[in-house]
């Protein structure tokens, strides 16, 4: 069985150039792959148990392949990585991966080299994460305010697409607070959005006090 992997973690182009990356490396094997197991939108932390991965680690047996975009694509650590690899080698499987160019094989230069593709890959997400927090670090030091500027509108709003049930609610007498109750939205954001969009309520349909609402 031959078995094509891919993790991601939302980007759908990521997604199939490592699709692309697995055929052609598989063209150059001389085999077709026969089934593709995707892992999308999970981490590579997580243990391979809890992701599609383990259901090829589960059923792999000798003889079998695996080809994946790179290394990390197994996993995020190197000891996980590297069971993984012992799995596959204790089988009797094959792992072959397209940017490292590695082949997994029962010799030391194959453990050797997962060791330090696995090692380089994992210094290079640490030393990523450090630099992005030692950034925001220095931003929030001179004095940078960090997300999104005091006054500037979200793009989208929570009542968009809705002017037709709203006009219908208020043909129906309701009034704001009901309206805001009905859509789960507060008084004031229903308020807010009737007079931006001159939507006018009329006397009767305004705010009414517990009193009235209790005696209705």
């Amino acid at each position: 069985m031959i078995y094509g992997y891919i993790r991601v973690s939302t980007d759908k182009q990521d997604c199939n150039n490592q699709k692309l990356g697995i055929e052609q490396k598989a063209k150059e094997l001389g085999v077709c792959i026969d089934k593709y197991i995707e892992d999308a939108g999970i981490s590579g932390t997580k243990e391979p148990k809890e992701r599609q991965l383990g259901k090829i680690l589960k059923h792999i047996k000798a003889g079998d392949i695996i080809i994946c975009s790179e290394l990390s694509r197994l996993g995020r650590k190197l000891f996980m990585i590297m069971r993984i690899l012992e799995h596959c080698m204790q089988v009797g499987a094959k792992v072959y991966t397209v940017k490292d160019n590695y082949e997994l094989g029962d010799n030391i230069q194959s453990k050797v080299l997962a060791f330090a593709f696995g090692l380089s890959a994992e210094i290079e997400r640490d030393l990523i994460s450090q630099r992005t927090k030692e950034a925001l670090a220095r931003a929030k030091l001179s004095g940078t305010r960090l997300g999104r500027k005091p006054g500037s509108k979200n793009k989208t709003h929570k009542l968009d697409g809705k002017d037709k049930l709203i006009q219908l609610l208020i043909d129906k007498g309701l009034n704001r607070n009901q309206i805001a109750k009905k859509l789960k939205v507060s008084f004031f954001t229903i308020n807010k959005y009737c007079m931006e969009n001159n939507m006018s309520l009329g006397p009767y349909q305004g705010l009414k006090s517990k009193d009235s609402e209790n005696q209705n």
